[in-house]
């Protein structure tokens, strides 16, 4: 019994311990299984952060790239300006300043032409002139040319003497039988003369005999009187006043030039004294350069623009600052030039200018003329600025601006068949001149400006946004609405060229004088330019205009001066049968 007791005691006892191993290995097993959820918990853990990691990677990786291909961009971009920057400065100073474009070039786009099929009626659509192969037109005229008729002959004649007028055959005296005459140019130096004054004075005999039953006494002495002169007292007459301002101003030769050409003559005078001649002047034609502005403000249209002129700095001894010279050119029924001077460029300059004027104003795109649009005055933007960008532009995108400056072309080619319809239209007036060039503009050039819009706006997200196409872009979308303002008018230009050469005398001239003295005497010269700017726009010869403006102006009411504005003057000149165009007078 005891060992069966002990027997089950052993059982009961080993499955005691049975049961403790099988929750031991339970328990073993649970917890095992919670490990390993908690494992793999961790590891979808560290895989999502893994994965979180990956993609910031990524998404730096992106962002670096992105960074990389911008600073690419604008280091192209900034290439691209600073080549076009260079090869404008090695142009202004070593190139042609023309800016022709050749139709052709619309080949290009990359390629060399050579290799390239040519489509003649793609070009010729492209271009707006029909393809052709131009030879190179000479620029100059070689050759003796017809001397004007307005000149001086002075005969020279050359005749057989002695021996030479016998006959080699027979000895006999040969007979003149004809003549052959050639013209040879000459020059006699510019010669200076004294004008004597002579005042006569006269006097009553019988009065100063006391032989006359009324008389008071006194002699009744009186001196006979001179014509008012430019310059009362003054050493210089209005044909040598003239000589020194044309000289300085119209052929840009400085004053101690002058002075020494004076001192070949046994002359002195000083560069100062001619200098306050030059000033003297100026203000005895001030009145006539007042109506002169009153006139060009009364256009339908004036066109402007502005350059630099340096000027002594009266603060800083030995220093200059920039001044601007500015250009107003009226309309075909006010056609006079005028200038102004500001020591600055300001929007008080041009807005002062223009107060009162509400017309169209045609100028560049310097922001301060937008104060004066806003009050009224119309803007007409200048085409040859905006296609003056795509021409800078071309050495660094040729393909866009070789199309452009083809559009561009087409609209100018609209304008050079309106320029010969006009010349082949018997008795032409202004009037109808205007309406053929607004017709074919509203005809042939708003179709080619709608398709430059159009290709604006498709080209502007495409290039880089710093380079130099995408500067004229640019611009010309900012001034779209004034540039194609021109077609609505017939008597509006196309572009502002007109005031672009009018400023051209002023460039020259800083070449060589350098600078002006202070601010008075730069708005001297700005009266002074504005008399021979205009005289030389009608044909006149600025010497002779201004020696008849200064001799006559000083005893001339205020209520004729009109009689003295170039156009007014050349036909009295006219006239009167004075010496046509070309001769020297003074």
């Amino acid at each position: 019994m005891n060992i069966i007791r002990r027997q089950q005691e052993e059982l009961a006892r080993r499955e005691s311990a049975l049961e403790l191993c099988d929750l031991h290995i339970e328990q073993i097993r649970q917890e095992s299984a919670a490990a390993l959820a908690a494992s793999q918990a961790s590891l979808a853990q560290r895989d999502a952060e893994l994965a979180q990691r990956h993609a910031e990677l990524a998404q730096r990786d992106a962002a670096i790239e992105q960074i990389k291909q911008e600073a690419a961009g604008r280091i192209e971009a900034m290439q691209q300006k600073h080549k076009a920057e260079m090869l404008a400065i090695l142009r202004r100073f070593y190139g042609p300043r023309s800016e022709r474009f050749d139709p052709t070039q619309l080949l290009l786009f990359g390629q060399i032409i050579d290799t390239m099929p040519v489509d003649a009626k793609a070009v010729e659509e492209e271009s707006g002139q029909p393809l052709s192969t131009r030879r190179p037109r000479g620029r100059h005229k070689h050759g003796r040319q017809t001397l004007p008729e307005c000149l001086e002959r002075k005969p020279v004649e050359h005749k057989l003497e002695g021996e030479a007028l016998k006959c080699p055959c027979c000895g006999k005296q040969r007979v003149c039988i004809g003549q052959e005459v050639t013209e040879q140019l000459e020059h006699e130096p510019a010669s200076f003369f004294v004008v004597q004054h002579i005042q006569y004075k006269y006097a009553c005999e019988d009065c100063s005999e006391g032989s006359c039953a009324v008389c008071d006494g006194k002699p009744h002495i009186e001196l006979a009187e001179k014509p008012p002169q430019p310059i009362e007292k003054g050493l210089a007459g209005p044909g040598l006043l003239a000589y020194v301002i044309t000289s300085k101003l119209a052929d840009h030769l400085p004053l101690y030039r002058l002075e020494k050409i004076f001192g070949r003559h046994e002359l002195t005078i000083a560069s100062s004294t001619m200098c306050a001649w030059m000033a003297e002047s100026a203000q005895l034609v001030t009145p006539l350069y007042r109506l002169m502005i009153d006139r060009v403000k009364q256009s339908r249209v004036i066109h402007t623009d502005d350059t630099r002129v340096p000027v002594q700095d009266e603060r800083v001894k030995g220093k200059c600052k920039s001044g601007r010279i500015w250009a107003y050119i009226g309309d075909r029924d006010h056609p006079s030039i005028v200038y102004e001077y500001t020591p600055d460029r300001t929007r008080a300059g041009p807005a002062n200018w223009l107060k009162g004027f509400a017309a169209y104003l045609q100028a560049d795109a310097y922001g301060g003329y937008d104060g004066i649009y806003a009050q009224g005055v119309i803007e007409v933007a200048c085409w040859a600025h905006a296609r003056r960008k795509f021409f800078d532009a071309k050495e660094t995108d040729g393909a866009r601006a070789a199309a452009m400056l083809g559009r561009v072309r087409q609209l100018y080619a609209v304008e050079d068949e309106a320029k010969a319809r006009i010349a082949t239209t018997l008795n032409c007036t202004g009037e109808q001149a205007d309406a053929i060039r607004r017709e074919l503009r509203q005809e042939k050039a708003v179709p080619v400006l709608e398709r430059i819009k159009a290709w604006l706006d498709k080209e502007k997200d495409l290039v880089l946004p710093r380079s130099p196409m995408a500067g004229a872009i640019g611009y010309t979308l900012n001034q779209w609405e004034a540039l194609k303002r021109y077609v609505e008018q017939g008597w509006l230009d196309i572009d502002n060229n007109i005031a672009e050469r009018a400023q051209k005398r002023v460039a020259l001239g800083r070449k060589n004088w350098l600078f002006a003295g202070n601010d008075t005497f730069a708005q001297h010269h700005a009266v002074l330019w504005s008399l021979i700017a205009s005289a030389e726009a009608h044909g006149i010869d600025p010497q002779r205009y201004l020696t008849s403006v200064l001799a006559k102006i000083g005893q001339t009411p205020m209520s004729e001066l009109q009689h003295f504005l170039p156009e007014v003057w050349k036909r009295e000149d006219a006239a009167e049968g004075v010496r046509p165009r070309g001769t020297q007078g003074g």
